[in-house]
């Protein structure tokens, strides 16, 4: 597989993960970015070269910066317990207000100092 594709499966791979991570269809992301659902699928599979603009408008519609769409994931990365334990923090910190953060973060530096 040559990098040019590598690239759009490892995007398409992210996007999938954000979204499913987020509980929509593809046809519901699409529906939020103006998409039509079968678009989302082949960009999801890495079959489309999708614009900057696209891009963005899937960002917003999953809530995430740009730049977060570029956080690839590996689909043969072993996840370990732990990992996944602080995934799921980091996703109860991103849905928390201001205050529960600035709270959360004092309470575990006082655990682990």
């Amino acid at each position: 597989m040559n990098e040019d594709k590598e690239v759009l499966k490892l995007v398409g791979a992210r996007i999938r993960a954000l979204r499913k991570e987020r509980g929509y269809s593809q046809e519901s992301l699409g529906e939020k970015g103006g998409f039509h659902f079968s678009y989302i699928g082949q960009i999801e599979r890495g079959e489309k070269n999708v614009s900057l603009v696209n891009l963005a408008k899937i960002a917003e519609s999953l809530d995430v910066n740009l730049v977060q769409l570029f956080a690839y994931i590996e689909e043969e990365f072993e996840v370990t317990e732990d990992e996944k334990q602080i995934k799921e923090i980091v996703q109860l910190l991103r849905d928390a207000s201001p205050d529960n953060i600035r709270v959360s973060k004092n309470v575990i530096k006082g655990i682990l100092m």
